[in-house]
C-alpha cells in the first residue's frame, strides 16, 4: 500500500456520495457536512477551478456519461493529479487487499468502507505520520479545515496547512498524503473534508481524532 492508494480510495468515497446525489437528481447548496458549498474553499478565488457540486441532472444519458467519465482511469487521473498508469496500479493494489471491489451491477470500483475506516482510524497515523513543520501559507487541514468549523476549538495554536501559494491560511506546514492533494481538493468539497478528517487522525489531539473518527463513520454510514 502507498499513500496515493489511500488518497484515491478517499476520492472514490467522495465520488460515491456525489454519484448518489446525481442519481437522485439532487439540488442544493449545502452538503451532508453542513458546509456551504459556495464558501468551502480556503484559497484565493482566482485559484478555484470548476468544482463538482450538487447539480440537477437533465437526463439518463447525462448521468451515464458523468459516471463513465468520472470513474474512468483518465477521469480519476484528471481529478486527483495521479498519473493514469499509477491510478491503474492503485486500483489493482486496493482490489488485491480487499479495500476495493467491482460493483456487480455497475462494474464501478466500490470502496470497502469498513476496512478503509478501520485503517484510517487505527493505522494511518502510524503508517503515514504527520508532524507540523515550518510556518507557511497554505490550505488549512485537520482541525483548521471548514469541516471542523464550530465543532472544536483549536486552542489558539497555529493551524496545520498544506503548503500552497494560493492558500488563505498561515500555519504550520503538513506534508499531505500525496503531492497533488492541494490540486485535487480545489475541485471537490467532499474530498477536502475527507482528507482534512484523515489529517486530524494523522496528527490531531485525542478529541480531534475522536471527532474525525465519528464523523467519518457517520459519513460512511457504518453500523458501529
Amino acid at each position: 500500500m502507498k499513500s496515493q492508494d489511500i488518497f484515491l480510495l478517499i476520492k472514490l468515497l467522495s465520488l460515491e456520495k456525489l454519484g448518489t446525489h446525481i442519481e437522485q437528481q439532487a439540488t442544493g447548496s449545502v452538503d451532508e457536512y453542513g458546509l456551504a458549498l459556495e464558501t468551502w474553499q480556503d484559497w484565493s478565488a482566482e485559484a478555484q477551478p470548476h468544482a463538482d457540486l450538487n447539480a440537477a441532472v437533465p437526463d439518463e444519458a447525462y448521468t451515464a456519461s458523468w459516471f463513465a467519465s468520472h470513474y474512468s482511469v483518465r477521469g480519476l487521473a484528471e481529478s486527483t493529479g495521479i498519473s493514469k498508469s499509477e491510478v491503474a496500479a492503485v486500483l489493482k493494489r486496493c482490489t488485491a487487499v480487499g479495500l476495493l471491489k467491482l460493483d456487480r451491477y455497475t462494474q464501478r470500483p466500490t470502496v470497502n468502507r469498513t476496512g478503509l475506516w478501520e485503517f484510517l482510524v487505527y493505522g494511518l497515523r502510524y503508517v503515514y505520520p504527520a508532524k507540523p513543520g515550518e510556518l507557511t501559507r497554505g490550505i488549512a487541514t485537520g482541525v483548521g479545515a471548514p469541516v471542523f468549523a464550530n465543532k472544536l476549538m483549536s486552542g489558539g495554536d497555529l493551524l496545520p496547512v498544506w503548503p500552497d501559494p494560493t492558500g488563505n491560511t498561515k500555519g504550520l506546514a503538513i506534508t499531505p498524503l500525496f503531492k497533488t492533494v492541494s490540486h485535487a481538493v480545489k475541485r471537490d468539497p467532499r474530498l477536502y473534508a475527507l482528507l482534512a478528517l484523515a489529517d486530524a487522525l494523522r496528527l490531531g489531539k485525542p478529541r480531534e481524532r475522536i471527532f474525525a473518527a465519528e464523523t467519518l463513520s457517520d459519513w460512511m454510514e457504518l453500523q458501529r
